[in-house]
């Protein structure tokens, strides 16, 4: 750092740095780029990914958003690969081989190992000419002009700039094997992401754990069931079990005010009609989104025929985090 340049300053100097190694991949999309994508599309094993030091842990981010992106995929340590772990590597596998050198020692040592099991080669390197480039089936440059470290001397672009070409390489594959919002979701069942992508069905009661009565159903019925399901609110059908109307509690609080026996009335009687409804395959934020725009607590799940498949309630996308 100089005498004039300040903290602040070297950190925005840091990013221009990195966010430059980046732009400067783009024009290297090329005829490579798409050779190495069909490799993985038509690997029939698994992506092994490997690279030493900061590469290494390069390797094991581009590891993960393979395998949660529908690509099964591995890091393998290339020293201890060299030392007794090469059986991870069969034959119908592809090696992703991350060094912005492309001569790191532990790496070389495998290439006739990896050529001898008859794996394919893709490399991320640096260095078009380097040994690990002449030895891999496809080389994608992944070269800078310079690290973002003062001393030109730490891992901080050349890094950066390998993970934006495996995030390249896992965003297009994605695309090409058709991978879907439900397949990520069950990729992710315990976390945000996934929850986000989870449908009404996965989290509306259904079954007899829906509040439904008729239209015919007198009113200290409607308010059994009410309080047995414990939704604040139950769906009024008729005999075909199509949806006509809903009765809440919000309802039950303005009839007190204006009607003086309502134990005298039917749940066709008392009831909301055209209450929103929403789909059972409809994503679960979707659902959210609806209920605060409409400042409701519960939307009735219903088919084609209008007939009730559930109730989905606020609390219920609260509890599994839906957004």
């Amino acid at each position: 750092m100089t005498d004039t340049m300040t903290g602040l300053d070297l950190a925005r100097k840091v990013l221009r740095i990195e966010a430059a190694a980046i732009l400067g991949l783009v024009d290297r999309i090329n005829g490579d780029f798409e050779k190495a994508v069909t490799l993985l599309f038509e690997c029939q094993g698994r992506v092994i990914v490997t690279g030493m030091g900061k590469s290494g842990l390069i390797c094991r981010k581009i590891a993960a958003t393979f395998s949660s992106t529908g690509t099964s995929a591995w890091f393998l340590h290339p020293a201890e690969a060299i030392h007794g772990d090469l059986g991870a590597i069969r034959d119908d596998d592809v090696v992703l081989a991350v060094s912005y050198s492309g001569e790191t020692e532990e790496l070389i040592k495998l290439l006739e190992s990896i050529r001898r099991i008859g794996a394919r080669l893709i490399a991320l390197t640096g260095d078009a000419s380097s040994t690990l480039a002449r030895a891999a089936d496809v080389t994608l440059n992944c070269g800078i002009a310079k690290e973002a470290c003062p001393m030109n001397l730490v891992p901080t672009a050349s890094t950066t700039a390998a993970l934006a070409m495996g995030d390249a390489l896992a965003m297009t594959l994605l695309v090409r094997k058709g991978f879907r919002e439900e397949q990520f979701a069950s990729l992710h069942p315990g976390g945000k992401l996934g929850r986000r992508l989870m449908r009404v069905e996965h989290v509306m009661h259904a079954g007899d754990a829906a509040p439904v009565v008729r239209t015919t159903t007198p009113m200290a019925d409607v308010f059994h069931e009410m309080s047995s399901k414990r939704l604040g609110m139950t769906c009024v059908v008729d005999d075909g079990r199509r949806l006509v109307g809903v009765f809440t509690d919000g309802d039950l609080r303005r009839l007190f005010s204006r009607v003086p026996n309502v134990l005298a009335l039917t749940a066709g009687e008392a009831m909301t009609p055209r209450p929103v409804t929403i789909a059972r395959d409809v994503l679960a934020v979707e659902a959210l989104q609806i209920m605060e725009a409409r400042k409701i607590t519960s939307l009735v799940v219903v088919d084609e025929t209008h007939r009730v498949e559930g109730v989905v309630h606020l609390h219920d996308l609260w509890h599994t985090q839906a957004i």
